[in-house]
């Protein structure tokens, strides 16, 4: 029941970064929740290599660069789902942070 809830806040976080943010794009609903699947699966596949990978860069900027991870994931994940765009990496780094600032702190709710 965690997980569903903690899906449909992430859905729910990308529609209105949708709508506030320009240079993001979901078409409906149902685009939102496979982008958040799709979110939530990259980040726990792709994220963790990613970090591992960048470490050094990761430590010499105290670990603002995951930042940077955040946002080329969230980049990554508008190019193959359909009625999810993001036209700018600037774009992608405010949605990745507001989509991060909310799921954490949901995930702090729910706990």
């Amino acid at each position: 029941m965690k997980l569903l809830t903690k899906l449909l806040l992430v859905a729910l976080t990308l529609l209105l970064v949708s709508e506030y943010i320009n240079g993001i794009t979901i078409t409906g609903l149902y685009p939102a929740i496979i982008s958040a699947v799709i979110l939530g699966i990259l980040n726990a596949i792709v994220r963790p290599v990613l970090i591992l990978l960048t470490l050094p860069i990761t430590v010499v900027t105290l670990g603002l660069f995951i930042i940077v991870i955040n946002a080329t994931i969230f980049y990554f994940a508008s190019s193959f789902i359909q009625g999810f765009m993001v036209g700018s990496f600037g774009a992608a780094l405010i949605g990745s942070l507001i989509v991060s600032a909310v799921s954490i702190a949901g995930n702090r709710l729910l706990k």
